[in-house]
Order: structure tokens, then sequence, then C-alpha cells
């Protein structure tokens, strides 16, 4: 929501002030009403008010600034000036036969997929259309840009700004998207009518269809490593992998996935399982797959999840294999409970996990890239309203605030493919997976909203207690391996990389190309890129002095990974059994939990 700066200054307090300002202004009126009149405002999640309250904020501060703003509007009109000059000049030389190059192989200023169609370059009218566009939103999000400003009001600020700039691009338009127009004559109109048939299912259903949810399910093409569920209580099911080899290293490695997602992102398909990885390199791999809560279990705790969750886990680990450690991996959200269990643990003087690996995990709360713009006080308020109501958040919000961080990506070029190309949604496995979410546990995630986004308690020592417990990251002592990714929208890199600095084990910290998901599902001999720091280097003081020495590497990580981890894994042995006496085998993998709605 809105920092306190501008909510106090430029814009009000209230929901009723916001009314009362697009009421007031004109052009905020007409964008409220043209919003209002279009089908998409009830399945794309854009929070037309806040984008209402962004504009509000550049046209007040430009009304405070007239100088500035003279000086950049006129700079704008001079640029939109040059460039449709320079569009129909290179057109007419063109056309004349004089130009030795077309319009079609003059430089494209943005290399934003909607504008792949030639018709954006080599048409003067649709490339003009084009750069105006594109210049405009170069001006208005550089309005974001201000010493007046602070971060977190110059992050909200651009945040909406981009959603408005992403809305309001021409492609998503009929009559000005070459490629839709093309479509339509080349079917004698019948994709506008497969594209007005496909809205009208989304608007009934009441969502954006992002993926043909038909393709896939756990069981049939995703999620096939062999295994069995070889525990389940109320909060999980723990799978336990085959073997594929004859020997396996003596320690084995529990995964704990993100409870918001299901697990199966990292078992995919046998392409990019890193289960499967895992499993040939000779590790015994369990996997926690975590309940699809519903109203009865509003109640469930975080201590629950820890209990439940990892600690459970390692109990029946440990029996199965006869092992008394176990190596530990936590993804996300997953990571983040991980740590809490570790300093727990530590606080008790319990030593049942050998080492540890963080995937894309925060600890420290300061810095958590776009998703701070829904973690104002207003928008914590309204999501425990919203599981008082309920019982659990349903996986749509969590499922809108994700896309929303990518909407480009994830939302308007599926407008533009379902309603104006009348395409099917695509058949993408990892589009699946993103909106096959869980619900949250009501006092588990108001708990972990509280203490984690709005107040950072993690990093403070002894702030959280569990169980009556006070807990230090400081405490914790075991060997960690720690994974950013350089393009994370969700855990920025350097964020990942505070985990160095705040527990007392020896940590290796490694940074991952790509982003949140692509950048940790990336198996050997893809185009995977990282970069680490000899064993010998000393401690960096901050993420940018750590990445100015650190030495990259054209590979996947999981081949470092796999070299670190079984360096802590012990020697190798026969492997297993699949269960045991105290808990046999209770159903195939991918077992029942993944496959709750």
């Amino acid at each position: 929501m809105i920092p306190g700066g501008l909510a106090g200054g430029l814009l009000g307090d209230t929901g009723g002030e916001i009314t009362n300002q697009i009421a007031r202004d004109p052009v905020l009126r007409s964008i409220d009403r043209m919003w209002n009149a279009n089908p998409l405002r009830d399945i794309v999640p854009v929070d037309w008010a806040e984008v209402a309250r962004a504009l509000r904020v550049v046209w007040l501060r430009n009304l405070h600034r007239p100088a500035d703003t003279l000086m950049s509007a006129t700079r704008l009109n001079t640029n939109l000036w040059h460039s449709a000059f320079e569009t129909w000049s290179q057109a007419g030389q063109h056309w004349l036969g004089t130009s030795h190059s077309s319009a079609a192989g003059s430089a494209n200023r943005s290399s934003d997929k909607r504008f792949t169609a030639p018709e954006w370059n080599s048409n003067p009218i649709y490339r003009s259309v084009k750069e105006a566009y594109l210049l405009a939103s170069d001006w208005l999000l550089q309005q974001s840009k201000a010493d007046d400003l602070d971060e977190a009001e110059q992050q909200w600020l651009t945040f909406h700004l981009r959603q408005f700039v992403d809305a309001m691009s021409p492609s998503l338009l009929l009559f000005s998207n070459p490629a839709a127009l093309r479509r339509a004559m080349e079917t004698g109109g019948a994709s506008l009518a497969d594209g007005a048939r496909n809205l009208l299912n989304d608007l009934q259903a009441g969502r954006l269809s992002l993926v043909d949810t038909e393709a896939f399910a756990p069981g049939r093409n995703l999620a096939l490593s062999p295994g069995k569920v070889v525990h389940r209580n109320k909060l999980i099911e723990l799978i336990q992998y085959a073997p594929v080899r004859e020997d396996v290293h003596k320690t084995p490695l529990l995964i704990l996935p993100p409870w918001i997602n299901k697990y199966y992102i990292l078992d995919l398909q046998p392409r990019n399982s890193m289960v499967r990885y895992l499993a040939e390199q000779g590790f015994t791999v369990f996997m926690v797959s975590w309940k699809n809560p519903d109203a009865s279990m509003d109640g469930t705790t975080i201590e629950d999840y820890m209990n439940l969750g990892p600690l459970a886990a390692s109990d029946v680990i440990r029996d199965i294999t006869g092992s008394p450690s176990v190596n530990v991996m936590g993804y996300c959200i997953g990571g983040t409970l991980l740590a809490m269990t570790l300093a727990r643990l530590a606080a008790q003087g319990d030593d049942r996990f050998n080492s540890a690996t963080f995937m894309v995990s925060l600890q420290d709360f300061s810095r958590v890239g776009d998703t701070a713009v829904f973690m104002g006080d207003d928008s914590l308020d309204l999501i425990e309203q919203q599981m008082m109501e309920r019982g659990y958040l349903d996986s749509r919000e969590m499922s809108n605030m994700f896309n929303l961080l990518r909407s480009n990506d994830l939302i308007w070029s599926n407008v533009v493919n379902n309603y104006l190309m009348g395409e099917k949604p695509p058949a993408f496995d990892l589009l699946y997976w993103n909106s096959d979410g869980t619900r949250m546990c009501r006092a588990a995630h108001s708990w972990y909203l509280r203490n984690m986004y709005r107040e950072n308690n993690l990093v403070v020592p002894e702030r959280i207690k569990l169980h009556g417990e006070a807990i230090d990251l400081g405490r914790i002592k075991q060997d960690i391996y720690a994974v950013g990714a350089e393009r994370d929208h969700i855990v920025p890199w350097d964020a990942a990389w505070r985990i160095t600095q705040l527990v007392g084990g020896k940590v290796r910290y490694v940074l991952a190309s790509s982003g949140h998901i692509a950048g940790i599902i990336n198996p050997p001999g893809g185009k995977g890129t990282y970069w680490t720091q000899a064993e010998e280097a000393p401690t960096a003081s901050s993420a940018e002095e750590w990445l100015r020495n650190a030495e990259r590497h054209d590979d996947s990580w999981w081949t470092d990974w796999n070299t670190w981890l079984g360096k802590h894994s012990g020697p190798m042995i026969p492997p297993p059994s699949m269960g045991s006496a105290a808990h046999p085998p209770l159903d195939d993998a991918p077992g029942r939990y993944v496959l709750e709605k």
C-alpha cells in the first residue's frame, strides 16, 4: 500500500479520499470510467485505485515544480517530434528507393516481446505509435525518480506507474495490434470469435487463464520420480524417493519446499527434475509435500508448521535410514522456516541437522523486492480481514500478487494471446505449477506477515519465541550453502546473501543467473551461469564486494552444490529400505496432498 510520507502528504489517508480525488480530477475520472467499462476489470488484478493515486502523485508533484515540469514536458515533446520525423523520413526514403536500410532494419528501442511483429518497425504508422508509447512510458516512469521521495516511496510509485504503463500498451487493442489484425484476416474473423469465447469463459470463471489446465497433472506427466509416502500428518506428507544407484551417501537429504506452493516445482519433468538429479548423484532424497489447508485449519500456528514439518520429517527419516543426522534444504519461505527451526534446535542443543542449504530464501526482510508494495499496514489489515472471514487466505490472492510483479509476462501477454489472437492458453509445465497454488492457514500466515515483513523480527536476537524458546540466528553453527538469483524479483540476490552475516556457521554463497524460479530449476547442460568465491577468499562486508571478487562459471550451480553436498553426506553405503516397520509406505508418490484443490 502507500508509504506513510506519501499517504500523509500528497495522497490523503482514506479510501473515501481516493474516491473524492478521482471525482475532482477530470483526467483521473476519465481513466477510472474507462477501466470500469472494461470487462477485463473482473479478471485482471490491477488495483486501479492505487494506480490513480500514483498518477495523482505525479500530477501534484509537477504542479509544485512548474519549471522542472515545463522542461521535462518540452524534452518529451521534442523527443516525440524527433521520433516521428525520423520514422516518416525513413519510410519516405524507403518508398522512393533512396534508402539502403529499411525502417524494419532500424534499431528497435525496446526488446519487449509485445512489439516483435515486423509491422511495428516496417509500417510508419505502427512504428510511430510504438515509439510514442515507449517515450511517454519512459517519461512517466522517470517521474518516480526524485530526491524528495525516499526509497519506499519511489518503489511504490514506480510499481503502480508500471502497472498503468503496461495496461496502456497499444498492443492490447485490436486495431493497434498488427499481429492480431493479420490473424483476424487470415482466419476470416474466426480468431476474434475464439477470443470472445475465451473472454466469456474467463469472465464466467472470474480469472484470467494463464495455462492449459488440461495439459498437465501431477502423477500423469508431472512429479514422476518414483517414491513412496512414508509419513502423513495433518500438515505434510513425507515422500521418500527410490534410489537409482546401488550405493548412496550415508546422510540423507530432506527438502522443505515453500508451503505457499505445491512441492513439484522440484520434480516437474525428468529433464528438469532436481529430485531426479540428486538421486542420480547418489543422494537419498526425502521431500515434504504440504497439505492444502481449508477453513478447519485456521488455528494452525507457525509452531505447528515447524513441529509437523521439518521436525517430524527428520524423526521419520532418521528412523528409516538409521542416520543420526540429516542434511536439509529450504526453498524460499521453506528456507525461512528452516532458519527458525535451526535456531530453535541450537538453543536446545539438538544437532539432528548436519548441514543446511537455503535457496532464494529471506531471513532479513528489510529488502523484499517489489513484494514490499503489498505489505503496508492497510494491505495486511485487508489480508487478515479476508482470512478471518474464510479461515484461510485463498491461493488466488497470492497468485494475483506474484502475477502483478511480472504483469507483462504473466498477465498482458495472455490477454493478447487469449482474446486478441484467439489462441488457447499455452501448455507450459512451469505455468501450470504456478497456477496450482495452495491456501494459507490464517494463524500461521498472519504471524509470518507481521513478524517477518512488517517487523523483521527474525534478525533481532531473541526477539522471536517459539514454544517459549527465544531464538537467535547467530547460534546456527552448521555449514551452510546459500543460493541467490541475480534477477529475482521476490528475494533480491543481495538480500539472500545476508545469511552470510546472520549465522554462526561457515557459509558458501552462490549467485545463480535468472530469476526466482528459472534460476533454481536450471539443470546441467542448459544455459545456466553462476558465480562463486574461492574457499580461501576473505569474508565480504557487503553483497557488492562479494560480487566484485566472485568468479563466473558457465554451467548450472547444481554441479557446485553436488560437490559441496557430497562432502557433507558421508561415505557411500547400500540404499536404505523404502520406509520402515514404524513408517511403512502409505501411497505411491506423488501422494494425496499434492492433488488437493
